[in-house]
């Protein structure tokens, strides 16, 4: 069942004569996990924007279509009321922090208070949320001192015991290196593990083809492609249009060229590229 739904999106940013998102036709259903790709000003910030409530309350600009999740329309709530629901984390960790709370725990736990979570409820959803991401060592930390794979998944955990019921994410590990970049990913996989939906824009096509169930890729603000990964990532019209495949995809498709490659589908990470290269005519290589 559809939990997000977008019909005939169209949205132009005050003071601006071309749309960012033109013509976006979108349903995501419940517990999926969606991954956007494009190039730079594909529209991929927006369309998480948009998602987010922040497109049009925030923003502002022209917003034409339907944008609706769990039921609601965009048009007819408040940000306050559409946060409820979706939950935004940033490329940024740091821009998340509120600055306001000494300690880990007291971070994760502002939201609740803003709400008026009883106390006792909000210490269990605290202490549950920073469980389930693996956090719970970093409880009485400050914020400040944190790595930043730690601040991502603090920032993520901060959504996380909200409990909204879609997590969009915008190039969360834009600024990671590949530790950070797991540790992020396996919190997210985690939480799609427990029924959260989830909408991610991110580059890093080899850790999508690991984790997420279906890839749209954007191009000048519309849907070009939308498929599996395993279709979407190694499809040729990738590279044309400026997104780009990963380097296992592009070694592979030279490979294939050359006859050197002999499975039908090609590969995205390295783990698919080593198994393919170890097949010769259909038999495995043997090591002498």
């Amino acid at each position: 069942m559809a939990i997000v739904n977008l019909q005939d999106v169209t949205y132009k940013y005050p003071l601006t004569d071309v749309p960012v998102l033109q013509n976006i036709n979108l349903q995501v259903d419940e517990g999926e996990f969606v991954a956007l790709i494009g190039p730079n000003g594909a529209g991929k910030s927006t369309l998480c924007y948009t998602l987010a409530g922040f497109v049009p309350h925030f923003f502002k600009g022209e917003l034409e279509g339907t944008v609706e999740v769990a039921g609601v329309e965009s048009h007819n709530s408040t940000l306050s009321e559409w946060v409820m629901n979706v939950g935004l984390a940033f490329q940024n960790p740091f821009n998340q922090i509120s600055g306001a709370k000494y300690t880990v725990f007291e971070e994760l736990a502002f939201g609740l208070e803003n709400i008026g979570i009883p106390r006792q409820e909000m210490m269990a959803r605290v202490e549950e949320a920073m469980r389930l991401t693996g956090i719970s060592d970093l409880a009485d930390r400050s914020p400040y001192s944190l790595s930043g794979g730690q601040q991502q998944r603090v920032a993520l955990t901060s959504i996380l015991v909200m409990q909204p019921k879609v997590l969009v994410l915008d190039e969360p590990t834009s600024q990671m290196d590949p530790i950070g970049t797991r540790e992020v990913f396996g919190v997210i996989r985690g939480m799609v593990e427990r029924g959260m939906t989830v909408i991610l824009a991110e580059h890093k096509v080899e850790w999508i083809a690991q984790f997420a169930d279906r890839v749209i890729a954007l191009k000048d603000g519309q849907i070009l492609l939308d498929g599996t990964p395993s279709d979407i990532l190694t499809s040729p019209l990738l590279q044309s249009s400026g997104i780009g495949v990963s380097r296992y995809t592009s070694v592979a498709r030279k490979a294939q060229e050359l006859g050197l490659w002999k499975r039908e589908t090609l590969p995205v990470t390295l783990e698919e590229a080593v198994e393919g290269f170890a097949q010769k005519n259909g038999e495995q290589y043997r090591e002498d």
